[in-house]
């Protein structure tokens, strides 16, 4: 009975394994459902190969002495055996080229300002082109547009990351020294989920972010914001919290455009209070989340390169939560 529970749990739990915001198999972009139609093919091929071989090792094993003898037969070795595998592969080979090809004619057509993504340990640096050649900084989310194919430049300055947002898209490394393009195109509106797809060491598997697909309009009017300086504090704790976190040296290694903070060792905080996580979809955003982090962040996210700040009291730590949450 026990056994059967169990098999009951596992049965039940693998559904749930195929959905949610990082689940492959809820394609949301043009090269993903390419992909889950690729998937999809070669699984059920692999199905019936499956089937025919069970089925020819029972006729062996237990089929009667006539069937045993026409499956013996040179010809049933040399179709099922050799003929069969090679027109079943190439078939699949050719529709993976196929595959391949489409997403490369997409590449040639993203002909509007890209974004590069940029691994870090344990987090990303997210750069937006601009149509008048500026640049926004931002880290830990991607924004994209709806409808529009956007080249994604993948960098590294550290060891090898892999970016892989699997509603999206395939995963491509991102090796130091080299710049590699993976085209996304985001065929709804929606929220998603990236994830590091190659061991890099220390917090790897802590290493995630979300992407936000926008309708255009929306997301030219949401990287217009994100040019902007930081916001003024709304009030008296979140000044308190800006003159301790720039006190407390905050600002040599986080920037906030407006401020005298411009550190580039960890992320960009001009805008981090509109983020939808915190530290690399590790926390929520909020205040109390700001203000976990600030404190235990090694505890939360071990081998991260943020020392912790234990010297803060409850009130330092509000004041500065409250700064950081009103940078929206």
């Amino acid at each position: 009975m026990r056994t059967l529970r169990l098999a009951s749990l596992l049965f039940l739990a693998l559904p749930a394994g195929c959905g949610g915001v990082q689940s492959a198999l809820v394609p949301r972009g043009a090269e993903a459902t390419e992909i889950d139609a690729l998937f999809w093919t070669v699984t059920w091929v692999s199905v019936a190969v499956t089937i025919l071989v069970v089925s020819f090792v029972a006729i062996a094993l237990w089929g009667p002495s006539r069937w045993r003898n026409i499956i013996a037969d040179h010809w049933v070795v040399t179709v099922g055996g050799i003929a069969l595998p090679v027109v079943v592969l190439s078939a699949l080979l050719a529709y993976g080229l196929i595959v391949m090809q489409v997403g490369a004619a997409r590449s040639a057509s993203a002909d509007g300002p890209g974004i590069t993504i940029v691994g870090k340990r344990w987090w990303w640096e997210v750069i937006y082109d601009r149509p008048d050649g500026s640049t926004v900084m931002s880290a830990n989310e991607l924004r994209l547009p709806v409808g529009k194919p956007v080249e994604i430049r993948l960098e590294s300055d550290n060891v090898i990351h892999s970016f892989w947002a699997p509603q999206l898209g395939g995963k491509l490394d991102m090796i130091p020294g080299r710049t590699n393009v993976l085209t996304l195109e985001a065929t709804e509106a929606g929220i998603s989920r990236a994830q590091c797809a190659e061991y890099c060491g220390g917090a790897h598997a802590l290493m995630s972010m979300f992407v936000v697909a926008m309708p255009p309009e929306e997301y030219e009017a949401w990287l217009e914001a994100e040019a902007r300086p930081a916001s003024e504090p709304s009030d008296e704790a979140a000044e308190r919290g800006r003159t301790l976190f720039l006190e407390n040296g905050c600002g040599a290694c986080h920037t906030v455009r407006g401020t005298d903070a411009a550190g580039v060792v960890g992320p960009d905080l001009t805008h981090v209070g509109s983020r939808r996580s915190l530290a690399a979809a590790t926390l929520p955003n909020d205040r109390d989340a700001f203000a976990r982090w600030i404190r235990d962040n090694q505890h939360i996210k071990p081998d991260n390169l943020m020392p912790p700040y234990g010297n803060l009291t409850d009130g330092e730590l509000t004041a500065i939560a409250a700064y950081l949450d009103g940078l929206e």
